[in-house]
């Protein structure tokens, strides 16, 4: 099973990211309406760049495990509080299922988080230069 470590971790961080630098992008492409569902949300506009940053900017980033364990802490948290504050209302009924699916990212997060991100990424690259 060791032999496939290396490969593992590189197929995760590839399928890991895919859901946030998409909805980064359609971000990107609908800045105002995001803008004003987030404050219909209750939650400032004006966080709308760091969510794009994160959520593109970070896919970006586990996908070439750069800063892996940071931003996989910092996802698995923003993933929490998304659920809380967007998926919390189990009335409508696609709410419960995208609830569970952010707890679901939120611990995959978490598990990149405490094992970092293998020996195919630029953390480790990085690491060896210095």
């Amino acid at each position: 099973m060791k032999k496939f470590e290396n490969i593992g971790f590189l197929v995760a961080r590839i399928l890991m990211p895919i859901l946030f630098i998409y909805a980064g992008w359609g971000k990107i492409n609908a800045y105002g309406a995001t803008q004003q569902y987030m404050q219909a949300m209750g939650v400032p506009g004006a966080l709308l760049p760091l969510t794009i940053l994160l959520e593109f900017g970070g896919g970006l980033a586990i996908l070439f495990g750069f800063l892996t364990r940071t931003t996989a802490i910092i996802t698995a948290i923003f993933t929490l509080i998304t659920a809380f504050i967007f998926h919390s209302n189990f009335a409508e009924g696609v709410n419960s299922l995208m609830f569970m699916k952010n707890l679901t990212i939120a611990g995959g997060y978490l598990l990149l988080f405490i094992t970092g991100p293998g020996a195919i990424s630029l953390d480790r690259v990085l690491k060896k230069s210095w």
